[in-house]
């Protein structure tokens, strides 16, 4: 199953109130960059965030899922409706996230 078009602009205007936020779409699921890094997939309608620890910390029950079949697991966000949250979690979690790869 791929995402639905829907699914990925509700979860894109959730995130509109930050800057450079920008996606690729691959083999019908989305990857999410925000300032250059990738920080998100949104796979079969759910939203997965890299496990940093700053995003394990800011949801601590959350359950981790593979993205897809052999992938590392990654954090549901659960939370999706609470577009402030989702704004701060990303601050947070910028951080900490790896330099995207030179081609």
């Amino acid at each position: 199953m791929s995402t639905d078009k829907e699914y990925l602009n509700f979860i894109l205007e959730q995130l509109s109130d930050l800057e450079d936020i920008t996606y690729i779409k691959m083999m019908g699921e989305y990857i999410i960059y925000f300032r250059g890094k990738i920080i998100a997939y949104i796979c079969d309608n759910r939203f997965l965030v890299k496990p940093v620890e700053t995003a394990k910390k800011l949801l601590p029950n959350a359950i981790m899922e593979p993205p897809y079949d052999g992938a590392k697991d990654m954090i549901l966000v659960d939370n999706i409706d609470n577009k402030e949250f989702l704004k701060q979690l990303f601050i947070a979690m910028y951080p900490e996230l790896p330099e995207r790869k030179k081609k």
